[in-house]
């Protein structure tokens, strides 16, 4: 897995606690090409790195030990956490992203996606709900790894969580002050940040969609709507 002719120099000098350890977050590289997203990941001007990179055949190759923070997250928060990096593995996923054609991810990705997660969940003792996108930790400056990411399928190995369709919900969809601020104390409880209870922002419905495009992603309206709602109800009480 560790090749030395890959490894990044972009990380802090400062090592990580294994305790500290806390958070696996999933990225995709956005770039063009594997080489191109490489290049990057090495780049000291760039100033952003990874622990690891799966590309498209499913190689994963690793840029910085695990004992190294990475600069993967950047300005983040997710429950009490801030700046993420100190307390987790970063993996980037090779896919042009949004911006340069946007792909669904392979089987061979996904399933070594897989497999190192199930290690380092072993390895550090990391709860399933710590598996994170970088749109959940930075919801107002990220997109990744985006409506394409398999969450459902991960959540079968207990990697991230989901939610149950036949749970029990009831609220009255008419009250839009209610539902507005159920959803956000649901997403407060879940861990997202940027967003101040029971006070409206412009900048909320870059949250709701973050949610949805990890939950919902065939519906990344930006709107509240009863599924929405009844799934960040669902998570929300069941967090442990």
């Amino acid at each position: 897995m560790k090749n030395s002719s890959y490894l990044s120099p972009n990380f802090s000098k400062k090592r990580k606690n294994n305790k500290k350890i806390v958070y696996v977050i999933i990225h995709y590289t956005g770039m063009q090409s594997e080489i191109e997203s490489l290049n990057r990941l090495r780049n000291k001007k760039a100033k952003v790195s990874c622990h690891y990179l799966i590309n498209r055949k499913g190689k994963i190759i690793q840029m910085v030990l695990d004992k190294n923070i990475a600069w993967h997250a950047g300005k983040s928060k997710w429950k009490n956490h801030k700046n993420l990096n100190k307390n987790s593995i970063g993996i980037e996923l090779v896919n042009k992203g949004h911006q340069f054609g946007y792909e669904r991810f392979t089987n061979l990705q996904i399933e070594k996606l897989i497999s190192i997660c199930n290690k380092l969940k072993k390895k550090y003792k990391i709860s399933p709900e710590n598996f994170l996108g970088h749109s959940d930790v930075a919801p107002l400056r990220k997109i990744d790894p985006g409506e394409y990411f398999p969450w459902k399928k991960l959540s079968k190995f207990k990697i991230g969580k989901w939610y149950d369709n036949n749970s029990k919900f009831d609220i009255d969809l008419k009250n839009r002050v209610n539902k507005y601020n159920l959803f956000f104390k649901n997403l407060y409880r879940i861990g997202y940040r940027y967003f101040k209870l029971n006070k409206k922002s412009p900048s909320d419905r870059l949250i709701i969609k973050a949610f949805q495009r990890r939950y919902l992603p065939d519906k990344a309206t930006g709107k509240i709507d009863y599924k929405t709602l009844k799934i960040s109800d669902f998570l929300a009480k069941n967090i442990k």
